[in-house]
């Protein structure tokens, strides 16, 4: 069976134009991924009774905002896991939540069924969350109207990890992130090039022309590395190893024979940090 995602929000209309849309349009074509949109309003307070559609109320304690109630959230999630026996993973799309990855999302790509719950107002009655045990997940360091679109980015990254969603079965590996080093730390994907082979002075470099598939190879690597290195330190790659050791590393990942140190170092030689940050690696 396709993996199914649940998806409960405020917003519903924002969902149809990505969702029918390139790769996750074509999986969910294809029977890979099944996505179904909810209205939480339908299970709001008062609905039955021709009232407002309370979703939310205001915080004990005082304070700006509003607060997600209890009891709509909760119906909602009772019913829409009702209609398929399969436990579904529930995640509160929340700034408060762990870090969503790659790593993530190639887990939630391997489930058979997720919901994904869309934070909004000021927050959430944090007693719905301990009873319905939600999963708080965040993509990023800083906060966004409601998690319409956290849910949307969620959706896009695993449904490219689902085995035939891509055009080619190598393109997911070699992204960004999927790429690691020897220690499993993840490594950004190198620079891309096409024609024409020169623009406006800028030259392709010779290495991707040469037909040599273990000198692309490694530049590729290379590339990575570097680029890693100086826009995400935050990854801590490859642990601060030293740079003979990284050389060595890059021979390996080809299929090389090692050289002497002279010549590993000098493999590296555009891609090794500034002088005075390496050092300090080395001694972190």
């Amino acid at each position: 069976m396709p993996l199914r995602i649940d998806i409960l929000t405020l917003f519903p209309e924002m969902f149809a134009p990505v969702l029918g849309t390139s790769i996750v349009g074509r999986a969910i074509a294809q029977g890979l991924l099944e996505v179904n949109v909810y209205d939480i309003r339908k299970w709001s307070i008062g609905r039955e009774a021709g009232g407002h559609n309370r979703v939310d109320d205001r915080p004990f304690g005082g304070g700006p905002g509003m607060v997600f109630m209890c009891e709509p959230l909760c119906a909602a999630i009772e019913a829409v896991e009702a209609q398929d026996p399969r436990p579904s993973r529930r995640i509160l799309l929340s700034p408060a939540g762990s870090k969503f990855s790659q790593s993530a999302a190639a887990t939630i790509a391997k489930s058979e069924r997720i919901m994904l719950i869309c934070g909004h107002y000021e927050g959430v009655d944090q007693r719905v969350i301990d009873e319905m045990k939600l999963e708080e997940i965040s993509i990023g360091d800083f906060v966004l109207s409601g998690g319409e679109l956290p849910a949307l980015a969620i959706v896009d990254a695993a449904a490219r990890l689902i085995p035939g969603a891509l055009g080619h079965e190598d393109s997911a590996a070699e992204d960004s992130f999927s790429l690691t080093s020897e220690e499993g730390t993840p490594l950004l994907d190198c620079p891309h090039y096409t024609r024409p082979r020169e623009w406006r002075g800028r030259i392709v470099p010779d290495v991707l022309l040469s037909g040599d598939h273990q000198a692309i190879a490694k530049w590729r690597r290379e590339e990575s590395i570097s680029r890693t290195r100086q826009r995400r330190p935050d990854l801590d790659l490859l642990h601060g190893q030293p740079l003979e050791d990284e050389a060595s590393m890059l021979h390996r990942s080809v299929g090389l024979p090692l050289a002497g140190n002279s010549s590993s170092a000098s493999c590296c030689s555009g891609t090794v940090l500034p002088g005075h940050i390496a050092h300090e690696r080395n001694h972190s």
